[in-house]
């Protein structure tokens, strides 16, 4: 698809949506993504592949005319920011509220030590049980300090005005699962966002809806029975 084409889909997809939208987009890819090791607050810089996929993503996210951009104040979410920031001229807002979830001694660990050293925990986690991974935070505590964040800034927009939120993974499942009203033990159904992937909440009448999970293309508008 040309950018002239991908602009002409944003806008059109804009046009056909009633009320705010807020687009929770994951950073790029870092070296610890690769490694498969738990970042947490680590502040890890992207990759030049992580710097290709933001910016890649920020030409089609500039397209849906975005009013606001507010962001994780860690590099990589703050990075992958800047190229949409550079493309719509918009200033950056930038909150350590919406750092990924921290997690104590799990912090730098991959997948593979993690399970080896604190399997049972990592597995009651898994079956949606309130765990400190690591000694840090409750997944229940990451919403309590990010959603009301992303909350402030979607009043703040015009009536059908879009904000970008750049996040973390594990910060934006569970920013959503407080924002659909979900219970706690069931944020982990949500599937995880791939780097620089987003997700798009709508405003409804019932509040918020999700849209569109996990997209790396423009979001397409919902034609059918269910809008």
């Amino acid at each position: 698809m040309s950018a002239a084409a991908e602009a002409a889909a944003g806008f059109s997809f804009a046009g056909s949506q009633r009320g705010r939208r807020v687009i929770l987009w994951r950073h790029g890819q870092t070296s610890w993504n690769v490694e498969r090791r738990f970042q947490g607050t680590t502040d890890v810089d992207l990759t030049e592949t992580g710097l290709h996929q933001a910016r890649r993503a920020a030409r089609l996210l500039a397209s849906l005319g975005p009013h606001a951009i507010v962001a994780s104040d860690l590099k990589r979410a703050s990075d992958t920011a800047a190229e949409l920031a550079a493309l719509t001229g918009l200033p950056i807002t930038r909150d350590e509220a919406l750092r990924e979830t921290y997690a104590g001694v799990w912090q730098g660990l991959t997948h593979e030590e993690i399970i080896d050293r604190y399997g049972d925990e990592y597995a009651a986690w898994k079956r949606g049980e309130p765990v400190r991974r690591g000694g840090g935070e409750l997944e229940t505590e990451v919403a309590d300090r990010a959603a009301p964040v992303v909350l402030r800034h979607a009043e703040k927009l015009p009536p059908e005005g879009t904000l970008v939120v750049v996040s973390h993974g594990g910060t934006i499942r569970t920013t959503i699962g407080r924002l659909l009203g979900l219970e706690a033990r069931h944020w982990e159904s949500l599937g995880g966002l791939s780097n620089c992937c987003w997700s798009v909440l709508g405003e409804g009448a019932r509040g918020w809806r999700l849209l569109e999970h996990n997209a790396g293309t423009l979001p397409e508008p919902v034609l059918g029975d269910d809008t």
